[in-house]
């Protein structure tokens, strides 16, 4: 084996390496954070089963991340966010977990993705599949309904 080959094995780790953080926490994003975690798990091992296909791929990590939405819709279950506590978290709105679950999926994974973990528009449309005009009406669409239910206000 030459020195520049990589086998499969090898980009397989190195892509999880790179990928699985971001993958998670969009599908923490989608679809509550404790399904989140096991939909990025499942999607991985999905990878690595089919690594030869999947590695050839435009965008590995978009199609994973939809076959991890789709193993976590089969769980059929309501979205759910951890609490936040105001003695260890002051900083945080208690209510924003309810509010941020309220939100469609698709605006939930853009207000999440860009304001809570610093994505692009880019790195958001690339993973779901979609415009970046798109991400920018789902994320603006989203704020707006975060700030109609958390009451905020602002001023112009």
């Amino acid at each position: 084996m030459a020195k520049t080959e990589v086998s499969l094995e090898e980009s397989f780790t190195l892509f999880v390496r790179e990928v699985e953080p971001r993958l998670r926490r969009a599908l923490a994003a989608a679809v509550g954070q404790e399904l989140g975690r096991e939909a990025a798990a499942d999607a991985l091992v999905y990878g690595w089963e089919h690594w030869d296909r999947v590695s050839a791929m435009v965008n590995p990590a978009g199609y994973l991340y939809r076959v991890g939405r789709s193993q976590a819709k089969r769980r059929r279950h309501r979205v759910a966010f951890e609490p936040v506590s105001p003695v260890t978290m002051p900083e945080v709105e208690p209510a924003l977990p309810a509010a941020i679950a309220s939100l469609s999926e698709k605006q939930r994974v853009a207000v999440f993705l860009v304001h809570g973990y610093g994505w692009t528009r880019r790195e958001v449309a690339e993973l779901l599949g979609i415009s970046v005009n798109s991400v920018g009406n789902h994320l603006d669409r989203g704020l707006v309904k975060l700030r109609g239910r958390l009451g905020v206000q602002i001023d112009g």
